[in-house]
């Protein structure tokens, strides 16, 4: 996976994370304390997600080498076609914004965000991507993203956050269909 590649993904892994943001930003009127804890509780849970699928998916590597790129379309495919199917029917899965500030509310805003992030992990582990790198570019991307979204959902109004999930959710699917090609045309 190139550095392009990992951007896009990064990109669209923090896109539930901006939603969310967003639905903060529109909320209340968030300080830039509180902006910076957001975004760094958001890029923290989406960069220690994937090292934890990476550890699980890295044990049974052996036995996925052989559908490694089967198995990064299914889920990839699975995790954009959820996140396309919330963005079109209106319901996000996500834990709602919290109207006063809460390091329990952010907390279990960080992880609700971040669960594709796992099984992304996985199929990062099934093509031997540098792991590390890979999760200290989805933090940062994650980061500058959510406060992005607070930014946006401040200034642009709710019509955002239904985008921002469309986006992520095209994002994951193009890129597990992008592997998938990749090894079957080769």
């Amino acid at each position: 996976m190139g550095m392009w590649e990992l951007f896009i993904l990064a990109v669209g892994l923090s896109m539930d994370a901006c939603a969310v943001a967003v639905s903060n930003g529109i909320s209340r009127r968030v300080p830039r304390r509180e902006q910076l804890a957001t975004a760094a509780v958001f890029g923290g849970f989406q960069g220690l997600m994937p090292l934890a699928g990476y550890l699980a998916g890295s044990r049974f590597l052996s036995y996925m080498a052989r559908a490694d790129h089967i198995i990064a379309l299914l889920l990839l495919g699975y995790l954009g076609g959820r996140m396309l199917w919330e963005g079109f029917t209106g319901g996000s899965g996500e834990v709602p914004a919290a109207p006063v500030f809460r390091w329990k509310d952010l907390f279990l805003q960080g992880v609700a965000t971040s669960i594709d992030a796992l099984a992304v992990g996985v199929s990062l582990a099934a093509l031997g991507a540098p792991i590390l790198f890979a999760a200290a570019v989805i933090a940062m991307v994650t980061f500058c993203c959510t406060l992005m979204g607070l930014w946006l959902g401040r200034s642009c109004g709710p019509a955002l956050g239904t985008r921002a999930q469309l986006l992520g959710g095209m994002i994951l699917v193009l890129i597990g269909v992008k592997i998938f090609l990749e090894h079957t045309m080769h």
